[in-house]
């Protein structure tokens, strides 16, 4: 019973205690109270402190977009974080083209030009898959760890610590305006006075009890004066320690801002290898596709001697050229001066598909075999060929030349 009692007594106290903030709070939204201002240092404090809450938010949220683009993979993700369970692994953009580079390369045939360079850059890809797997998670452990727990942690203390500072706020404003009111009362308490008595005993018991209820209203005001004195000086105590308390608290987001500033450059130097990894695996896949023949990397509505296209590094650019083979070194060299000096033919095997580019060219599928021969004023690096009744230019470095 005793403990019901207490609870009552809590449960009312509260709920006045609730009143008397909502009531002051709508009082200064009416301009009918007066509010204690915070300093000018604790009100930098709390706004830089909700500055950098918003911009954390803002820079995580677009990194996991950045590092995850599938918005309904981000979703599963954070579902199974919240179920503290390990996500299902699954292969990623590059990795998937690659596998499907590399299933393609093989259905074609690794022994064709074009087979075989799929299975290079399905290859070249999974290995950027990798790459990116591992920025993900390096990123996930040194830069959006860190941002997320100083938002669902230390920035929730501050903000818990802030909703405590603003109730102590409204408690000290509250006793003051009490307090206030009690002083006008007391002041015009003392200002009435009673009638003077009339030479008769009703007049006269009158004017006694008068001045008596004058005597207990100005007691009472006094005691409410006093009450009201005290509370203020309690309620500006607490008021003091929760500010202090919440400064503390806020003084410590420039540590903040130094720790994000480390995994910044964390996040930087893996965003630096994750780069560096890509662009040496794209140069190493530019080196092998180079050791095609060049007709077979330019474009069909371009000449054949048009180079292939490359990053704009002349390091790369260089590599790149020198690994191209030019029609000299090609394979067909030792019959082709023989070819061109005779009216004769010779018999050719087609080494990789050739779409025509238009009506004089002819068209070849890999392994076939048809007559070549030169005619007088025909560019070095064609020939033509015939097949059956079909005949049109054909790129020599296509051709390998039988005896």
């Amino acid at each position: 019973m005793n403990i019901m009692d207490f609870n009552v007594k809590k449960l009312a106290a509260d709920a006045g205690t609730f009143l008397s903030r909502a009531v002051q709070f709508t009082e200064e939204k009416l301009g009918q109270a007066e509010k204690t201002e915070l300093d000018a240092h604790l009100e930098n404090l709390l706004s830089k402190a909700e500055c950098t809450k918003l911009w954390t938010e803002k820079i995580m949220k677009q990194t996991e977009v950045l590092l995850q683009p599938n918005p309904n993979a981000r979703i599963e993700e954070f579902v199974y974080e919240k179920l503290d369970r390990k996500a299902p692994s699954r292969m990623n953009n590059p990795e998937l083209l690659g596998q499907y580079m590399i299933d393609a390369g093989n259905e074609f045939g690794p022994g064709t030009a074009y087979g075989n360079a799929l299975i290079k850059c399905g290859e070249t890809q999974k290995r950027i898959g990798a790459a990116d797997r591992e920025l993900i998670q390096t990123s996930a452990i040194n830069f959006l760890t860190p941002l997320r727990n100083f938002i669902e942690g230390d920035y929730k203390t501050i903000t818990k610590e802030r909703k405590l500072l603003q109730n102590k706020r409204l408690d000290l404003d509250a006793a003051k305006t009490r307090l206030k009111k009690a002083k006008v009362a007391e002041a015009r308490a003392a200002q009435l006075n009673t009638s003077q008595p009339e030479e008769n005993n009703i007049m006269v018991n009158v004017s006694y009890m008068l001045n008596l209820l004058h005597v207990k209203w100005l007691k009472i005001w006094a005691e409410e004066v006093t009450k009201s004195e005290q509370e203020v000086r309690i309620t500006q105590s607490e008021f003091d320690r929760q500010a202090e308390i919440t400064r503390l608290l806020l003084e410590g987001i420039s540590s903040t801002h130094a720790h994000h500033l480390r995994c910044l450059n964390d996040f930087v130097e893996a965003q630096m290898t994750y780069y560096a990894q890509c662009y040496q695996y794209m140069l190493d896949l530019q080196k092998q596709l180079g050791s095609f023949p060049s007709t077979f990397l330019s474009n069909n509505n371009q000449s054949s001697t048009t180079p292939v296209q490359s990053v704009s590094s002349p390091s790369v650019l260089a590599s790149a050229s020198a690994s191209l083979p030019s029609v000299s070194n090609s394979m067909v060299t030792s019959g082709l001066s023989e070819l061109k000096s005779s009216s004769g033919s010779r018999k050719a095997r087609v080494l990789y598909d050739y779409d025509a580019a238009n009506s004089s060219e002819l068209s070849l599928l890999a392994d076939e075999v048809i007559t070549v021969y030169s005619i007088p004023g025909m560019d070095s690096d064609w020939l033509m060929g015939e097949r059956g009744n079909q005949k049109g230019k054909v790129p020599i470095t296509y051709l390998e030349l039988l005896n």
